[in-house]
């Protein structure tokens, strides 16, 4: 083998050299320094590490990451004489050969600080980085190669020096080149001639068989959960290579050389089972897997068919955990169609899904909603049949019998074709023949059964919803407020009645229920006007005749004095349409509240009390049987009223008292002892004025200063004071 050849492999077997990916960013460092002009056989060393670079650029990877520094190639005697030639880089072969057949040694040998420059250009602090250094002497600038060595491991991510030796004697040069390499984790070739670099590379090239390592293989139960120390069944291979074949235990053990494996466990209980592909390096390792979470267990027990809607006993056996729950699903469905919970008792009473057809009875751990337990079903088709009149009046009441499941809430209904809804409907569980209201529009219909569940169909049959007539008749006028008898003829449903409304309104002003019979009594708005009398079904409110009718104005008359004591009653003489819950009212003018008022059925002329307060005020004939309408006005003006008191000044405790008075004797009024500085509504005793004067009223019990008082009854207003001194 020649010298260069040699040479060549040596470079070519240091470790991640032809691999892109395990060294992506290298950068060779060449020795220019001058005695590099020495020679090996014959040839200049600078020479054969030209051709020796060459051929090494032409056997790496295309996409391997190079660069070029060298030291010593530019001036003589000059330690900084280090220059990066190439900045690693992809595509740098041609720019690294042509820079290295352009090196003519001259000066002196720092590769110490050559391999830190080309560490810092490989940012060799943040990425993996890669030198091979090539020098034939010396460190003749940096006193302690070592040291810089250590120091670059150190600050390093990943890096690592290769060092080279060309025809090395010397002992310090040989250990400074080895303590490079050895401080940074790289390899330390020398040449010094064909055959010895023959050895060296030999060796080197020699890569060592990979040792088979031990891997353990466990598994979970569940994600997260605890390790499993039951038995399973394991499996092992390599691509077509089976290592393990369905191996027993609740871990198992195997040596493994480095390589990509698939390991997989089936867990016998329940036949769950997991798999991975792992890769293995050359170092032992626990491989786990993580089994679905071990179910309890359930059963299920039914019959194997039941009607649809019905409700089907279901008895379970499970855990019974919080929200477990017996539900009914078509197979392969995730939801359900409906379900019962545990929780009421076994059995569950399930109902069933209202379309037949094939089901799967499922317990139903609530926590993942994961499926104990299944059992099939088959759901049959449940009938009915209807039988009723073939036409009927509109709003009329059908009877209608059916034959049918009669579940919960079933009904009968009566719909148009097509429509989803319902005009109206009656329960099954009210018996057949079901009464069922007819819609208050004529025309076509269709009568179901329909079952509640799903608001499904099960039979059905046409009906014919005829026109219904009413008729009214009245006088073509009224007064307003009056109360006007309206013949009719009608269906007379239940709450049908009889309206007066504004022409065009949907509402009423008033009406009267046809159930109390012909004529209706219905009273007239207090509004004079153009109005409508009805006849009204009450089933959507549905108008089946009408009629104008002319509301015409009414008016009344007041006479009465035009002053009046306060409290005091008056006479008033009225005319008026007097009708039932009219009244005469005193009120302040723009008050729309009384302070007093006697009814009109009481005839003309009423007496009507007045406030005890003094001031103006204004008498009103009010219409109130319907709402409240003033029809006359006229004020009155009411003057105070006075009253004396005559008595002895003091009394005995117990005694009896002589009161002489003078005032107005209104009903209600009296004369009061009471305590001095009380409220005018207090007393002690008190005697009406009704009795006559003088009035004799019992002195209190307990001494003290006391009050007579003169007190009008209408608002307890006290018209009159007396001291009293009782003894």
């Amino acid at each position: 083998m020649s010298f260069l050849r040699t040479l060549l492999v040596s470079l070519l077997a240091l470790p991640g050299l032809l691999s892109a990916q395990e060294n992506p960013r290298t950068i060779l460092v060449l020795d220019g320094s001058g005695s590099m002009w020495g020679q090996i056989d014959g040839r200049a060393k600078i020479e054969i590490a030209q051709t020796v670079m060459g051929d090494l650029l032409a056997a790496l990877p295309a996409d391997q990451e190079l660069g070029l520094t060298a030291y010593g190639h530019r001036t003589k005697g000059d330690c900084s004489d280090i220059e990066t030639l190439v900045a690693p880089g992809a595509g740098t072969r041609d720019a690294i050969a042509t820079a290295v057949n352009g090196i003519q040694p001259r000066g002196k040998t720092p590769m110490t600080d050559a391999v830190t420059a080309a560490a810092e250009a490989l940012r060799y602090t943040e990425e993996k980085a890669t030198v091979i250094l090539v020098s034939d002497g010396i460190e003749t600038c940096n006193p302690d190669p070592c040291a810089a060595a250590r120091a670059l491991e150190q600050a390093g991510a990943e890096f690592t020096v290769h060092v080279v030796g060309f025809d090395v004697s010397d002992p310090e040069a040989l250990e400074q080149m080895q303590c490079l390499a050895e401080e940074t984790g790289g390899r330390f070739l020398t040449a010094a001639n064909a055959g010895e670099l023959g050895e060296a590379l030999t060796e080197v090239a020699a890569a060592p068989e990979p040792m088979p390592v031990t891997v353990d293989f466990a598994a979970t139960d569940g994600e997260d959960g605890p390790r499993i120390a039951t038995p399973l069944i394991w499996s092992l291979s390599r691509g077509e290579t089976a290592i393990l074949d369905f191996e027993r235990g609740a871990t198992v053990s195997a040596d493994l050389l480095p390589g990509d494996y698939l390991v997989s466990v089936l867990r016998p209980e329940d036949e769950a089972s997991a798999e991975m592909t792992f890769a293995q390096g050359d170092a032992p390792q626990t491989v786990t897997l993580a089994l679905p979470a071990l179910l309890p267990p359930a059963s299920l027990e039914a019959a194997d068919s039941a009607p649809a809607g019905s409700t089907l006993p279901v008895t379970w056996d499970g855990p019974d955990a919080q929200n477990d729950y017996i539900s009914v699903a078509r197979p392969g469905d995730d939801g359900y169609e409906t379900y019962a919970y545990t929780r009421k008792g076994s059995p569950a009473e399930l109902l069933l899904p209202a379309l037949p057809g094939d089901y799967e009875l499922r317990y139903v751990l609530s926590d993942g909603r994961k499926t104990l337990a299944t059992r099939p079903i088959a759901v049959t088709e449940v009938t009915a049949s209807l039988d009723a009149a073939d036409s009927v009046v509109a709003g009329a009441q059908l009877p209608v019998t059916w034959q049918g499941p009669d579940y919960a809430n079933d009904y009968i209904s009566v719909a148009r074709p097509g429509d989803d809804g319902y005009e109206s409907y009656v329960y099954t569980r009210k018996g057949s023949p079901g009464q069922l209201l007819m819609p208050p529009q004529p025309g076509d219909y269709e009568l179901r059964y329909v079952m509640s569940q799903d608001r499904t169909v099960l039979a059905t049959r046409r009906v014919t919803v005829t026109e219904v007539a009413a008729t009214l008749a009245s006088e073509d006028s009224a007064l307003a407020g009056a109360t006007l008898p309206v013949t009719w003829e009608g269906p007379d449903y239940a709450n049908d009645y009889i309206s007066i409304a504004r022409l065009g309104d949907d509402g009423y002003e008033n009406y009267a229920y046809t159930r109390k019979g012909s004529p209706a009594q219905v009273v007239m708005p207090t509004v004079p006007g153009d109005y409508e009398l009805r006849y009204v079904m009450s089933q959507d409110r549905t108008v089946l005749a009408s009629l104008p009718i002319e509301v015409q104005d009414v008016q009344a008359t007041l006479a009465l004095p035009e002053t009046a004591r306060a409290g005091a009653s008056i006479v008033v003489n009225w005319e008026g349409p007097g009708y039932d819950r009219d009244y005469i009212s005193i009120s302040r003018p723009g008050d729309s509240r009384h302070d007093a008022y006697s009814y009109t059925r009481t005839g003309s002329p009423l007496l009507l009390r007045t406030p005890a307060v003094p001031g103006t005020y204004e008498v009103r004939y009010v219409a109130a049987s319907n709402g409240t309408s003033v029809l006359a006005r006229k004020e009155i003006t009411l003057t105070e009223v006075s009253a004396d008191l005559q008595a002895a000044e003091r009394g005995a405790a117990g005694g009896n008292l002589a009161v002489h008075w003078d005032g107005p004797d209104f009903s209600d009024d009296y004369v009061s002892i009471a305590r001095a500085q009380s409220s005018d509504d207090e007393y002690e005793t008190y005697g009406r004025t009704s009795q006559d004067s003088p009035l004799i009223l019992k002195l209190p019990e307990q001494p003290g200063a006391y009050e007579l008082r003169y007190v009008v009854g209408q608002n307890r207003k006290v018209i009159a004071r007396k001291p009293l001194t009782v003894e």
